[in-house]
């Protein structure tokens, strides 16, 4: 009987999902949302990458870099070039918060998003928002950059703040 009991009591974390996981990047660990769905990233640049769901079944894409201390050009350079991504920018906001020794930059913006790679061709999608967090810490800057239609990504703007913000608080 006390085999039994011990078994099942040792089993019990197994057959309970998680209600949250560490995703780790450049020393900080972030607690993704659990209805954020992990996926294969598209490029090698991205440290990890996650799709999630409206609730009007719309899809928004979030994706982690790092690319060390040095390198992806700074936080301000990373905003212009995800402004630019827009044809006319609306509802631009960028607000930084310090944290310690750590910056955390948010950066939002909608309108006609001009998705595609950086020097191939584009595809106009309007009615897009971004709402991007930028940790900057000792191995360098960590960007996390969510786009999909713009009341999806209203919809998870939140989460994706109070993700980055624990992280930086920790």
């Amino acid at each position: 009987m006390k085999k039994i009991l011990l078994f099942s009591f040792l089993a019990i974390p197994l057959l309970i999902p998680s209600l949250s996981y560490g995703l780790e990047v450049a020393g900080f660990t972030f607690n993704p949302p659990s209805e954020w769905v992990s996926s294969k990233p598209t490029s090698n640049m991205r440290k990890a990458q996650f799709e999630a769901q409206s609730k009007s079944k719309e899809k928004v894409e979030i994706a982690f870099f790092h690319f060390g201390s040095t390198g992806a050009g700074g936080i301000q350079a990373n905003v212009d070039r995800w402004m630019k991504q827009f044809e006319d920018p609306q509802g631009k906001v960028v607000k930084t918060e310090k944290f310690g020794d750590n910056s955390l930059t948010f950066a939002q913006a909608h309108g006609t998003f001009l998705s595609g790679r950086p020097f191939g061709p584009k595809t106009p999608k309007p009615g897009y928002a971004l709402t991007a967090a930028i940790i900057d810490g000792p191995a360098g800057s960590i960007f996390i950059k969510m786009t999909g239609p713009r009341t999806a990504v209203d919809e998870h703007t939140d989460a994706l703040k109070k993700m980055a913000q624990d992280a930086v608080k920790k």
